[in-house]
């Protein structure tokens, strides 16, 4: 076994990596960019070194500079796990050369599944299932719409070498295909090194379904059941659940036998998942297809590990030293249900555009036994006070529960993501809680589509029964009260958008509309969540103060109140007067990036819709569009320069 080994990763993954190499009395060395300089993963490690700047491209993705550490440190072997290095197959055969052992599968085997085309022809050569498509990459923009039409809309255009959900288009018509071939050119170029792209056709109403293997050097190899992993957005995953509502016994074990026949074919060993998209239209769970193989530890791996009680990392480093799998497949035993929210820093009340900023407050909801037969874990690499930035993926932590059950396993969620704190960037803690509470994901109809299906017009909260708003809006009459002090006043004014409630205060709660209410509540110490008991009801509320009031979070619900004595809520109307009259001729960044692309000109006559520019942010090409027909008066952005979130870019006449 190893003594010490290097984990050549950030954040989250690189805190998972080194808890279990302790646990196993292996010595860890932690590698850092200066951005991450006091990131906890430095602070967890036996040992620490600085590798270069922020940017990826000149810290976590120079293979010389990390074998350069691994080298100076002593380490025998480097863990990569996801993302950066660890699929790229030169990186494997540097380690080799360099007589460090690399924890993950050999090189032939990355190469052979890192490219979408190649790896689609020894998937169908293994007899595995593939979606219908083009058989080799698409040249340009005219050769993509002659494909298009031969395969049938709706098409998915993808990057050869992409993953991750970057460098997928989705394609309807004709029109799709002229928006987006270029863009996901670009993107792949950007993304990976490589622009080749291919096309394929769209599934039907597709679940994102997902079987992990585990091999060892000696030849064995055994599936660990599945994933699902249907609920996305923008074609990255939110939501993961090990088992799959959908998938049959029957199913899985078809799915597993594939699975292994294509690892087998590319000698694989390691840690690897093998992702299939399977038709929600066909309930026999037949029509199941070949996406792809990740050739590494999956983001989403701890709900496997919650459902087997294997430790993934423990049996990938295990067989880098060369040392047989633990388990066959008949001890392989799935075991109640498991659920994993990716919380992410990105405003889903802005079509989930990324967020950056410093972690005021970062509160996480307590790991362990939940109280309800259920088990929390949190799997995170910031602290109070960290920064999210621009230079990498926005994941701030992944929230996994347990229970027996899959209903338990929801509730469990839903009751850890009320009590997750998290104040500075915007999160997706709001969108998440509202999924668990939602009826078609609480009976298992998914498919990747759902967050666009559900919430088509943009995430807003979620919604609110009368009986619930009352409630919420008496609780925050009692809270603005607190703050005032002395003599309360009697009489109330709540304002959400253009409704106004009148509330008065009484010794025991509040009237809203006659109706009495009995509230009592409580503020969670060190945060600003509120445990109250509205009715007899229980509620858990986070709170952030506004100069006129409050916003209100509870249940994936977003509230954002006015909240004013009666006797001054007649004046408040007048305040925030002044305000720029050219602010609403004014196209602004919707996130801080770097401006890639600008296609607008003084002069020109544009169309609502039409793309005037693109800005690269957290590694995702997001196009801006003109908001309205109209001419543009001056642009105030160029290529390659940073811009800050709501910065005005595009001044109309």
């Amino acid at each position: 076994m190893f003594g010490k080994i290097l984990i050549a990763n950030r954040g989250e993954i690189a805190c998972r990596v080194i808890r279990t190499a302790r646990r196993m009395g292996i010595a860890t060395v932690a590698v850092y960019s200066d951005a991450d300089a006091r990131a906890p993963h430095v602070a967890m490690a036996d040992e620490a070194i600085r590798i270069g700047p922020a940017p990826a491209a000149d810290s976590y993705l120079r293979g010389d500079l990390i074998l350069a550490a691994a080298r100076n440190s002593g380490a025998e072997a480097i863990h990569p796990g996801y993302g950066f290095l660890s699929e790229r197959a030169d990186f494997a055969e540097q380690c080799a050369a360099a007589g460090v052992t690399f924890i993950g599968p050999p090189a032939q085997a990355i190469a052979a599944m890192g490219d979408k085309i190649r790896s689609k022809q020894i998937a169908a050569a293994a007899g595995v299932n593939v979606v219908p498509g083009h058989p080799g990459p698409v040249d340009d923009l005219a050769e993509a719409l002659r494909v298009a039409e031969a395969i049938g809309y709706p098409v998915m255009i993808k990057a050869s070498a992409g993953g991750g959900g970057k460098g997928m288009r989705l394609a309807r018509d004709a029109a799709g295909v002229r928006d987006g071939f270029d863009a996901t050119r670009r993107e792949a170029a950007a993304a990976f090194g490589d622009d080749r792209v291919l096309i394929e056709k769209f599934i039907d109403r597709p679940r994102h379904i997902e079987i992990q293997l585990l091999g060892d050097r000696h030849g064995n190899m055994v599936f660990l059941g599945e994933r699902e992993c249907s609920i996305q957005r923008r074609h990255q995953k939110v939501v993961e659940e090990a088992p799959s509502p959908f998938v049959t016994p029957a199913m899985r074990r078809a799915m597993g036998e594939q699975a292994i026949a294509l690892a087998r074919a590319v000698g694989y060993h390691s840690a690897g998942t093998v992702e299939l998209i399977v038709s929600g239209a066909d309930a026999s769970g037949s029509d199941f297809y070949f996406l792809e193989m990740n050739t590494r530890l999956q983001v989403e791996h701890p709900v496997t590990e919650a459902i087997t009680g294997i430790d993934l990392v423990e049996q990938m480093i295990h067989v880098a030293a060369g040392e047989r799998l633990a388990s066959t497949q008949d001890q392989v035993v799935l075991n109640g249900w498991a659920i994993e929210t990716r919380i992410y820093a990105e405003d889903p009340y802005r079509d989930f555009l990324p967020s950056i900023g410093r972690l005021t407050r970062y509160a996480p909801p307590p790991a362990g036994t939940d109280g309800a037969g259920a088990t929390v874990r949190i799997d995170d690499g910031v602290a109070e006070g960290s920064a999210i930035s621009r230079f990498y993926d926005p994941m701030i932590a992944k929230l996994i529960t347990w229970a027996p059950d899959r209903d338990g396993a929801i509730d469990a969620q839903a009751r850890a993501l009320d009590v997750f704190d998290i104040e500075g960037p915007a999160t997706n803690l709001d969108v998440a809680a509202a999924l668990m509470r939602h009826p078609r994901f609480r009976r298992g109809d998914l498919e990747t589509g759902f967050i666009a299906q559900e919430y088509p017009d943009g995430f807003a909260g979620a919604p609110v029964d009368p009986a619930r708003r009352r409630g919420l809006i008496g609780l925050a009459v009692r809270l603005a009260a607190e703050r005032l002090g002395g003599r309360i006043p009697r009489d109330w004014s709540v304002r959400i958008g253009a409704d106004e409630v009148s509330v008065v205060m009484t010794d025991d709660g509040v009237l809203i509309d006659g109706a009495a209410l009995a509230i009592d509540h409580a503020a969670m110490p060190g945060t600003d969540t509120i445990r109250a008991t509205i009715d007899g009801v229980s509620v858990i509320a986070r709170v952030v103060r506004t100069p006129l009031g409050m916003v209100m979070r509870s249940g994936g619900a977003r509230l954002d109140m006015r909240v004013l004595p009666a006797r001054i809520a007649a004046y408040a109307d007048h305040l925030g007067q002044g305000a720029d009259d050219d602010a609403g001729r004014r196209l602004t960044a919707p996130m801080p990036g770097i401006v890639a692309q600008v296609t607008a000109r003084p002069g020109q006559h544009v169309q609502a819709g039409e793309p005037l520019a693109v800005i690269e942010a957290m590694k995702m090409e997001n196009v801006v569009r003109a908001d309205r027909d109209g001419i543009v008066a001056a642009v105030m952005v160029t290529p390659g320069q940073n811009v800050a979130a709501d910065q005005a870019m595009i001044q109309f006449a």
